[in-house]
């Protein structure tokens, strides 16, 4: 896999509060179905254009992969993975609100291979299996390096051998300063806005 990319930019304005908005599912058996991003402080769904990205690096189908959205918020990304065939998806929210959404769309899509939990996602990965997922979608809250360190710390052990692991940050990963990202290489990367995107694996995968 290359070892970096310049990805297309795109706006990553957050809506005007108060006011509908949707993304949508940009391929795979679902395509352009909406996806409603709820009125909740801290929710940055990722826009269509850096999932439309992300998904052309990972080749489009993710048939029969395992997927972990750890901060799942709209289910974006989650919903795209099972969107394009992956066996599994776990989803992970902590806000009811956001859960309770993820639910509604999962019964509304018949998603069988989606399982959403609402749960703590740090607490919730520290007890999952060890290399049990063959792409994590890592997220989390922006304005907090400790949150990012920890997230990373969770999300490593649980990468498959030959997995992939997706980070959104609102700086550049810098890998020699994540303890947890030691032997961890940058495969692609891009920037839309304020946000830093990075396709990660691990240097003995590739």
């Amino acid at each position: 896999m290359p070892r970096s990319s310049s990805a297309p930019r795109a706006s990553h304005a957050a809506p005007a509060r108060g006011k509908p908005h949707t993304v949508r599912i940009i391929g795979g058996d679902w395509k352009r179905t909406p996806l409603q991003v709820l009125d909740l402080d801290g929710l940055r769904p990722t826009p269509d254009r850096v999932r439309e990205t992300l998904f052309n690096w990972l080749g489009q189908r993710l048939d029969g992969t395992r997927c972990l959205d750890l901060f799942a918020g709209t289910g974006a990304l989650g919903f795209e993975a099972a969107s394009r065939g992956a066996a599994r998806v776990l989803m992970v929210e902590r806000n009811a609100k956001a859960a309770r959404q993820l639910h509604e769309i999962r019964a509304r899509l018949s998603a069988q291979a989606v399982e959403v939990v609402e749960a703590d996602g740090l607490r919730l990965a520290a007890g999952l299996p060890p290399r049990s997922f063959d792409v994590v979608f890592l997220d989390p809250p922006f304005g907090e390096p400790l949150m990012l360190t920890r997230s990373l710390e969770a999300a490593v052990p649980l990468v498959a051998e030959g997995g992939l692991l997706y980070v959104e940050s609102g700086a550049p990963l810098a890998l020699a300063e994540v303890d947890a990202l030691a032997g961890w290489g940058i495969a692609r990367q891009g920037k839309a806005g304020a946000v830093h995107y990075h396709l990660l694996q691990r240097e003995n995968d590739e």
